[in-house]
């Protein structure tokens, strides 16, 4: 499961509500009836009986309970310790020799797991408005028609190497024809985008959520990806505009995709999946490896659309997804769930 967009939300919200409540229950139940005093630290020894790559720590202290000196292993760890130093404790009236360390952890828990629920609410907040803003400029998203020309080869890049990364349409002279640029990029909520067609001078801006992986079973064959464009899921948002996209393996090559894309049965464009240098020349010139590779998130096209709108829209979807239908995927299809 991926845990970015949505379920990055669901899953920072958890680990708030778990730091809260592990604050809370450290700082008014953990150490419930004990007393409060002062402790001196003899010894901070490394512990090796622990697994994990982190450093672990036993940690000794001395005190008075009742008039009894106690020479004790402390319940915790924290790196501002340092031999002879005077902290704050609690130990059990019951039985003096269990010592806690003060309830500062559990401030601590709670500070922060607020603040991450907080940070999740804002983040919520402005997605939804973000998205409301961009419905009341826009209330549907609509597509230039289609006009065909003479067939074009084009080529379809994906940014490298950063969280922003864009996509772009170049012509086999390397102008970029069509481009979809970041305006505001968060973890947990929808990036923004100015979708730029620089053949018909047209900026839109879009809301493009993270890409959501999901397996069944954790079967490989059996999985669903996707992501929300506009709020509105992107594979529905395409069949909505009469996209039907024929996939299949390219003769000889088992792992390279090629697709035919339709709109209302008509051929919008065919496209193949290549390496990371889709101009041909630039392949050649790279090696072997640039050949036999192929990269998702970078295609040919061959097309008559003027157009390229709904046609960038619909790479874009395999671009930022693992699917390779416009299903998203065969989630559910090979092994249906039972109801």
């Amino acid at each position: 499961m991926s845990i970015r967009g949505i379920r990055f939300k669901y899953f920072a919200a958890a680990i708030a509500i778990v730091a809260i409540l592990g604050g809370i229950w450290l700082t008014f139940f953990h150490s419930r009836g004990f007393v409060r005093t002062t402790a001196t630290i003899v010894s901070i020894e490394r512990d090796f009986s622990l697994p994990g790559d982190e450093d672990n720590y036993i940690v000794t202290v001395e005190y008075v309970a009742d008039g009894s000196y106690h020479i004790e292993v402390l319940d915790s760890y924290s790196p501002s310790y340092q031999v002879g130093k005077t902290i704050r404790v609690r130990y059990d009236p019951k039985n003096p020799a269990v010592v806690h360390a003060s309830d500062w952890m559990g401030v601590y828990f709670m500070v922060v797991g607020g603040v991450i629920l907080a940070a999740v609410g804002i983040t919520s907040l402005r997605a939804r408005r973000a998205l409301g803003d961009l419905r009341e400029e826009r209330p549907e998203t609509r597509y230039a028609p289609s006009v065909r020309g003479e067939e074009r080869h084009l080529y379809f890049f994906t940014d490298q190497g950063t969280a922003k990364f864009g996509h772009r349409i170049e012509d086999r002279e390397g102008r970029v024809l069509y481009e979809a640029k970041v305006t505001k990029f968060t973890l947990a909520a929808p990036t923004g985008f100015d979708f730029i067609d620089h053949e018909h001078g047209r900026t839109t801006a879009h809301l493009i959520g993270h890409t959501e992986d999901a397996e069944w079973d954790t079967l490989l064959i059996d999985n669903h990806s996707t992501f929300t464009f506009d709020g509105e899921d992107i594979w529905k948002h395409l069949k909505r505009n009469g996209i039907r996209v024929d996939s299949s393996f390219m003769e000889g090559k088992p792992l390279w995709q090629q697709y035919r894309i339709f709109r209302d049965d008509v051929e919008l464009a065919r496209v193949e999946s290549c390496g990371a240098y889709p101009h041909e020349e630039d392949a050649e010139t790279r090696g072997k490896l640039a050949k036999l590779v192929p990269v998702r998130g970078y295609y040919r096209i061959w097309t008559r659309e003027e157009n390229l709108d709904l046609l960038f829209v619909t790479i874009l979807a395999f671009a930022r997804s693992s699917a390779n239908d416009d299903r998203g995927g065969n989630y559910g299809h090979l092994f249906p769930k039972k109801r």
